[in-house]
């Protein structure tokens, strides 16, 4: 990698991955959270490999930007995602005012009721509502608690939490003094971290400065991102030169306020290794597109993690993966502790993708000699006309990732508050150690373009359509697996009893007594190939234990009706919403403060 690359990457932090030996027991696998903004969303995340997802509704949310979802959505969602063995948690996570607690109990109502798995909630208030009107609704801390040590998991157990989101500025080593103390303890609370998306200045989130530039709270889902804004640094009333002393073609860092966006995926092992219950994916304002490509190079490398490869490291492909995703810079955070000038580069504060090199040389190609008029050629897929290559000028890079006709590209001059050139390009071709690069004519505007510019792939359509495909595919790309237990005898119908990993558990009787069998008599063979052809069901087969007594036969079109009742009642159990305790006659008032009566006595302080 050259030294021109403004910011480490993941694959620049990560390190030789602390694995398991033999002996060691292995951890579990943390329960992998990905954001859903809307329904495509939801699909997006669990089609690759999510196994729960966090949703907001249209008030009291720290999104309210996102398209959320409504309470009439809450039992469809629920029921898509309970079948799909996936889990939903709505954020009630904004603090409450008190002339809003009695909608906010209805929210909390309407949550319990459809069966939703959790609610993650900031305000302190609002936890002690829940556990007023129902003693078993989990509860889940949000980041926006605070929580930083064990004594602050021991607070909110104490509020009725379940689950404590720790404050994103904890280090792994920080989280695994708070697991030991813990267990030293004896006291258990699952807890949950942050591990790829935006990273906001404000210490665990609480971020005061929207409201007070421009009276949008962060804390009431209305953050105005001001810390992607460029600034000024003034000191003992003077300005402070902000120049990128690392770059001497860069111009100002002004962007003092906006860290790179945190990416855990090189520190994966050790925080499976700290025993964390759940991975934490942000991103509820983001595109389906971005929830499935970040989810799924999650999901693949935890699955990568468990087999336990010593190999396994950040390969450049899920890199290059996360960068077009999103990327104002790829940063591991604070998981290996503090290092401020690593986490805010200053030079932009909006998405770049990936960095492709610098140019070091921009020229006007020689059109061909020839005595013949040329013709005019069109791009196969791009309504351009072939011959502009030879007037329109190219730039020559150092091409440091992979680029393609059709890619989206723009040039960094280093203001990235002003506008700035890009556009498609048209060819790519080497030039020895460098690369040129041309475009459609007329596509750029070469006056504002130069030698020195950085320039960054925005777009990859190639990798858009394979993302869509994981999106739009009527086939479950990640399915639960099933057991199998058949039984049966002679004159006897054949049972089969299904199991899936959540424990839901299923029997079906064939409507017709079992024969004797002549020839081909049922074997796990014959049944595993009938009762496992699944096709798009959420399930594959994973074991078939046969326990059939002599040789005996029913028809095949029997097997494949049984299936079908088996898939049918399996989807229908997992549908069924959680039956939380919900008390029909509790409200907020009973938690509010009492207030003086008019024959009281009242003390006053008069000056």
């Amino acid at each position: 990698m050259s030294s021109d690359r403004p910011s480490p990457s993941v694959a620049q932090q990560a390190s030789t991955p602390k694995l398991h030996s033999p002996s060691q027991p292995q951890p579990s696998l943390p329960e992998l959270l990905a954001p859903a903004g809307n329904w495509e969303c939801a699909r997006a995340a669990i089609e690759n490999g999510a196994n729960a997802i966090y949703f907001g509704l249209d008030r009291f949310n720290a999104r309210m930007r996102a398209e959320n979802f409504t309470e009439a959505d809450l039992p469809d969602l629920m029921a898509f995602l309970h079948q799909r063995g996936a889990k939903g948690y709505v954020t009630l996570n904004t603090l409450v005012f008190t002339e809003e607690l009695a909608e906010a109990e209805q929210y909390l109502r309407s949550m319990i009721s459809a069966g939703v798995d959790a609610v993650i909630v900031q305000d302190v208030g609002i936890c002690r509502l829940i556990r007023h009107l129902s003693p078993d609704f989990p509860i889940h801390a949000s980041t926006q608690m605070t929580v930083t040590s064990a004594a602050g998991v021991a607070f909110a157990e104490s509020l009725g939490c379940q689950l404590v989101v720790l404050a994103r500025e904890c280090s792994i080593k920080e989280i695994t003094k708070i697991q030991q103390q813990l267990a030293d303890t004896n006291f258990s609370m699952p807890l949950e971290v942050f591990v790829h998306g935006a990273l906001c200045v404000a210490y665990s989130g609480q971020c005061l400065t929207s409201e007070s530039l421009g009276g949008r709270s962060a804390n009431r889902g209305e953050c105005a991102q001001a810390c992607r804004m460029p600034y000024e640094l003034i000191a003992d009333g003077k300005p402070v030169d902000l120049g990128d002393t690392r770059d001497a073609q860069m111009n100002q860092r002004r962007y003092l306020l906006s860290p790179q966006d945190l990416s855990g995926l090189s520190v994966l092992p050790e925080l499976v290794e700290s025993g964390v219950a759940c991975l934490k994916i942000e991103g509820r304002l983001k595109s389906p597109e971005y929830v499935a490509s970040v989810t799924r190079v999650y999901r693949e490398a935890l699955d990568a993690v468990r087999s336990e490869a010593e190999s396994w490291s950040v390969s450049e492909g899920d890199r290059y993966t996360l960068e077009m995703a999103f990327s104002r810079g790829l940063y591991s955070g604070w998981f290996n502790g503090i290092d401020n000038q690593a986490l805010v580069h200053a030079q932009f504060g909006k998405k770049r993708g990936v960095y492709l090199g610098t140019v070091k040389d921009i020229r006007t190609p020689q059109h061909p000699q020839s005595s013949q008029p040329r013709r005019s050629r069109k791009h196969p897929d791009k309504n351009i006309d072939k011959t502009s290559r030879f007037s329109s000028p190219e730039i020559l890079i150092d091409l440091q990732a992979p680029l393609k006709p059709g890619d989206g590209v723009v040039f960094d001059q280093g203001h990235p508050d002003q506008k700035e050139e890009g556009g498609r390009v048209y060819g790519v071709s080497s030039h020895g150690n460098l690369t040129a690069v041309t475009f459609g004519k007329d596509a750029i505007d070469w006056r504002r373009v130069q030698v020195g510019d950085r320039l960054w792939k925005t777009s990859d359509p190639d990798l858009d359509r394979q993302i869509r495909k994981t999106i739009d595919t009527p086939t479950p790309q990640y399915r639960d697996t099933l057991i199998l237990e058949v039984y049966g005898a002679v004159d006897q119908p054949l049972t089969v009893i299904a199991r899936d990993s959540d424990g839901h558990t299923v029997q079906v009787n064939s409507a017709m007594p079992l024969a004797q069998a002549h020839s081909r008599p049922l074997n796990t063979d014959i049944l595993s190939t009938q009762l496992g052809r699944l096709g798009n069901t959420p399930f594959q087969l994973e074991t078939l234990n046969t326990h059939l007594e002599g040789e005996v036969m029913v028809p095949v079109s029997e097997l494949n009706r049984m299936r079908r009742v088996i898939v049918q009642s399996l989807l229908d159990e997992r549908s069924k919403p959680h039956r939380w305790t919900l008390n029909s006659t509790a409200s907020f008032q009973e938690l509010m403060p009492a207030t003086p009566g008019r024959n009281e006595e009242q003390t006053s302080v008069s000056p």
